[in-house]
């Protein structure tokens, strides 16, 4: 009787949850989709085909169970469904808000390559866990024992808080360390709240806090507390700290007023959506309002800084990106949401100089053409000779990617290895580094990426730390 609930994806068609109409949505930071209704995602999981190797599966980062939970679903099994989700992925409301399911499970969804269009894994996931928070299944951590050995984090970002939950439900001592005065990292004040509503991160936050893990916040490692007098105080350490440093940009004019980098934008932004005093704000200086805004970038921070802008009150905002729409890193449906809000995609251009002098009044554009592939297989952008024109703008953002930090120099531990790319060399299994009894975790490993494989990362290393204090305490007794 059950498989009769599945496989209906033949004659029910694919739906996303109502989107907010783009004008309305547009003046406000809620999230844009409205929540599935119980009928309408039992509906949407029956479509699942229960292949039997699941793309979907495969395909996520933290492998999770998807086509037994989208069954289960469709069962209106909903707290199993919800049990299954949540075993393998510490945050999966947050995954079914901000991760690009186009790119992950559903563009890997079997009966998407068919042609029927995929499941609606994503909405699923968030309709799952949202109403397991309102019916009251997301149980408090309670350890069964309390373990004397201790584990210091820094970063309170997705990465560090994944494995916070983890070290803390097997009954361990777990301070995590973050440079700002709010845990959750660029889901707190990166994310805008039309993505991710910050009561979403909050609650997760509350939920290690009560549990007993200690929040430092407000602290630079390395000015604050040396990383060393944490390991003293430690029996393990996570390194987990992301990678904020914008990658540099060299043009004529880069220095003007008015040419901000996107981070300092996005935060500025989510911290007047907290109620802060935020007086880069009020001055203007990282307010689109009223002003002609230019983003220069592809990826998903871009996406956030044009809709943004939007909701700012910007007079018009602009995309610059140097490759085509085909060729864009960033999310296709944010693209399209990015548009219906009145974004304009400015496809094969990049900016050669801004003008103006001290205030930025515009940015010099190149036109460019797809060339040969480059080292990464991708088509190499060129520029067409005299086809520069200027394109006014009172407020460019850069939102070209990110770099790690020099923690070595910045921590006084030369001997913490590094690659050639600055991030920390860490063990592909353990996440393990050159320092016995310190691990790191998440982008400030692989590089800027995606918070799904922060969190895989997180629970891969917390796993490992448990296994190095089991081994640790196995010596002791000897």
């Amino acid at each position: 009787m059950a498989t009769q609930k599945m496989l209906k994806f033949v004659t029910l068609g694919r739906e996303m949850p109502e989107k907010r109409e783009a004008s309305l949505r547009s003046q406000d930071f809620h999230e844009i989709y409205r929540e599935f209704a119980d009928r309408k995602a039992a509906e949407q999981a029956s479509r699942c085909s229960q292949c039997g190797v699941p793309y979907c599966q495969s395909h996520c980062p933290l492998h999770n169970n998807i086509p037994d939970w989208l069954k289960l679903t469709a069962e209106g099994r909903l707290q199993e469904a919800y049990e299954l989700s949540q075993a393998t992925n510490t945050f999966p409301e947050i995954c079914g808000r901000i991760c690009p399911q186009d790119r992950l499970c559903e563009g890997n969804c079997v009966i998407e390559q068919s042609g029927h269009g995929t499941v609606t894994i994503g909405s699923v996931e968030k309709y799952l866990t949202d109403t397991a928070w309102e019916e009251g299944w997301v149980k408090p951590i309670r350890p069964h024992a309390e373990r004397p050995e201790s584990v210091g984090i820094i970063g309170a970002g997705p990465g560090g808080l994944a494995a916070a939950d983890m070290l803390r439900r097997q009954g361990v001592q777990v301070t995590v360390y973050d440079r700002h005065d709010r845990a959750g990292g660029l889901m707190t004040y990166g994310i805008p709240g039309f993505k991710l509503e910050k009561e979403v991160v909050e609650r997760r936050n509350a939920q290690l806090e009560q549990a007993g893990v200690e929040f430092v916040l407000n602290c630079n490692v390395g000015e604050d507390i040396a990383f060393d007098a944490i390991r003293g105080q430690h029996d393990a350490v996570l390194i987990a700290t992301g990678v904020y440093k914008a990658r540099d940009m060299e043009a004529p004019g880069i220095g003007a007023r008015g040419v901000v980098k996107a981070l300092d934008y996005l935060t500025a932004s989510n911290r007047r959506g907290f109620g802060d005093d935020v007086p880069e704000f009020d001055s203007g200086e990282l307010n689109a309002l009223g002003k002609r805004v230019v983003v220069i970038g592809g990826g998903d921070t871009a996406m956030d800084c044009v809709r943004t802008a939007i909701r700012q009150g910007a007079l018009s905002v602009k995309c610059l990106y140097r490759r085509d729409r085909a060729n864009m890193p960033g999310s296709q449906r944010e693209v399209q949401n990015a548009e219906e809000e009145g974004v304009e995609f400015l496809w094969l251009s990049a900016p050669k100089a801004f003008t103006g002098g001290i205030e930025v009044e515009g940015v010099m554009v190149q036109k460019m053409r797809l060339g040969a592939p480059d080292a990464t297989g991708r088509q190499a952008p060129e520029v067409i000779e005299g086809a520069d024109y200027v394109e006014p703008a009172e407020l460019v953002i850069q939102a070209l990617g990110f770099e790690p930090e020099d923690l070595p120099g910045l921590w006084g531990v030369p001997e913490l290895a590094v690659t050639r790319w600055g991030t920390i060399k860490a063990d592909f299994r353990s996440h393990a580094t050159s320092l016995a009894g310190v691990y790191a975790a998440g982008d400030i490993v692989r590089g800027a990426s995606l918070v799904v494989w922060a969190i895989r990362d997180g629970r891969e290393a917390a796993e490992a730390i448990l296994s190095y204090l089991a081994q640790t305490e196995a010596v002791a007794a000897e």
